[in-house]
């Protein structure tokens, strides 16, 4: 498998026998602090600091296991272009109902009970946004973990953001309670991976990753994977509905702040038609309707308005793919509703 996945593309390194973390340093690597960049050993072939080792090249993947036939395979996320969707079934008490879906709310009055999982946490993301619940995608490689969680593979957008890797448990970055997420900067254990506690099992469907759903690549922006949250440029508050039956005139100091909070992102949307790829479109337009949405549901920004703009700019920037472009707007759209923006005063 370690051979097959690395002729495929897949940055493979090797896992200690029996168990899903990596395979020991060498005793240089053991007994000094280095940089894993800087290490010797990768030019010697050797397997030391994990995932920073992973590599395609097949002698040296076929030496490693030949030296320990027991080694497990690990994947580099990063490497591989991956966004694996770790989901746990921990016993583990439940949290503050606000942390299992971050950033949204949960009304007092919905019964969690017999809420106990990832499983349960990563099926109400998906019905809260109506979408099919990726523990179900037979579209995508799906890994059965001896623990009883998912691994569910996806392949990173690759002209969008470069999501970095979260702690379900985690109070800052997370996509649900008891859900992970593995990408740049993190491995994912591989299927045929033997441990103590049992095999890594690739259920029935895909044997290869599909392209990350757009609802989830948004999903993944709002809560902070890519790194540059929207907070950065704005800084949330409560809920307001949006006024009834007044025009810009009511909301004009409002709508103003908006406007010009989104016209910079529309602006680098736009400068994205200069070059056909590498400037990470879908990132900057997914950005801009996100911060689109939280206006909206501010109130400083009509929600149609918004979205006229965003299809304008994007059509402008990559008239060739006007499906995508709405597919994007609309999922960013609907991400931002959940997380109001009130823009910053000048000052």
């Amino acid at each position: 498998m370690a051979v097959w996945l690395a002729g495929r593309g897949y940055p493979v390194h090797p896992l200690a026998p029996g168990g899903k973390t990596p395979a020991a340093n060498c005793r240089d690597c053991r007994e000094s602090e280095h940089a894993p960049e800087a290490c010797p050993c990768r030019a010697e072939r050797r397997w030391c600091h994990g995932f920073h080792a992973a590599t395609t090249d097949l002698r040296t993947v076929r030496e490693w296991w030949a030296a320990e036939p027991g080694f497990g395979i690990g994947v580099s996320c990063g490497g591989a272009g991956l966004v694996v969707i770790d989901v746990d079934a921990h016993s583990t008490p439940l949290p503050d109902r606000q942390r299992l879906l971050p950033g949204i709310p949960i009304d007092d009055r919905v019964d969690l009970t017999g809420l106990q999982s990832g499983f349960d946490t990563l099926a109400l993301l998906a019905a809260y946004r109506s979408r099919p619940n990726p523990c179900e995608d037979t579209s995508t490689l799906r890994v059965r973990t001896p623990s009883g969680g998912m691994h569910i593979w996806y392949r990173a957008p690759k002209d969008g953001p470069r999501f970095r890797c979260s702690s379900g448990s985690s109070s800052r970055v997370a996509l649900a309670w008891q859900v992970d997420v593995r990408a740049i900067g993190g491995y994912i254990v591989a299927p045929s991976t033997r441990t103590t506690a049992g095999v890594y099992e690739a259920l029935p469907g895909a044997r290869v990753p599909a392209a990350l759903p757009l609802w989830l690549a948004a999903e993944l922006v709002s809560t902070g994977h890519d790194g540059q949250s929207v907070a950065a440029a704005a800084v949330p508050g409560p809920a307001k509905p949006p006024a009834r039956g007044r025009g810009r005139q009511g909301h004009g100091q409002g709508q103003g702040r908006g406007e010009r909070l989104l016209a910079s992102l529309l602006e680098e949307v736009r400068a994205c038609g200069l070059s056909p790829s590498g400037t990470a479109f879908s990132e900057k337009l997914n950005r801009a309707a996100f911060t689109a949405g939280g206006l909206a549901a501010a109130g400083h920004l009509p929600e149609e308005e918004g979205r006229r703009l965003l299809l304008e700019a994007a059509d402008r920037a990559r008239p060739h793919q006007t499906r995508r472009n709405v597919l994007i707007v609309d999922a960013g759209l609907r991400a931002g509703r959940d997380r109001p923006i009130q823009p910053k005063e000048r000052t």
